[in-house]
């Protein structure tokens, strides 16, 4: 039997500034990624990764297509590498789930990074619109995460919910700031 993979990729929250430029320098189908997100863009995004300015990269607006981006430079990198089995399976962790899609092949990367990019501007939006934020629990048990979700909204009168589960031990909750 080939061997199948499956493959995880990460959301937002693991950008940093110069990310992707290694893989851009080294590898001829990553540059092809960025150069193609660049064009369905209209904008360098490749810049933004590569030299910022820093300020810029952590908006939603711009991080979700870098994150998107530099994750299938990856990914076509590796395949240039070496000889990959069959991708049996993809998934992602919120933002993510576009690159699998990408990965197997059900979207194509053009419209990808459009996609994130409208969805980016969406939620900065909405988050301008109703400040709220999100943090990391540790130690908590999910039933008692719920719990003190429940409380806060009881106390403050405000939304606040699990967001993700994102380990044993490890909860996001999300929601407006007296809340949270």
């Amino acid at each position: 039997m080939p061997n199948r993979l499956a493959l995880i990729f990460p959301g937002q929250g693991s950008q940093y500034l110069g990310m992707g430029l290694d893989l851009y320098q080294r590898y001829p189908e990553a540059r092809t990624v960025f150069d193609e997100a660049d064009r369905a863009l209209g904008m360098k995004l490749s810049e933004l990764c590569f030299k910022g300015p820093e300020s810029e990269l952590p908006d939603t607006f711009n991080t979700q297509p870098a994150i998107l981006t530099v994750s299938t430079a990856a990914l076509r990198a590796l395949k240039a590498m070496h000889h990959l089995g069959e991708i049996a399976f993809a998934a992602g962790h919120s933002l993510g789930e576009y690159t699998a899609l990408v990965a197997s092949g059900q979207i194509s990367f053009a419209d990808a990074v459009r996609l994130v990019r409208e969805r980016g501007r969406l939620m900065k939006q909405a988050g301008e619109r109703e400040p709220g934020g999100m943090a990391a629990v540790l130690g908590l048990a999910p039933e008692a995460g719920d719990e003190a979700c429940e409380q806060a909204r009881e106390e403050t009168g405000t939304i606040v919910q699990v967001a993700n589960h994102n380990s044993p031990g490890q909860i996001v909750i999300s929601g407006e700031q007296k809340g949270l």
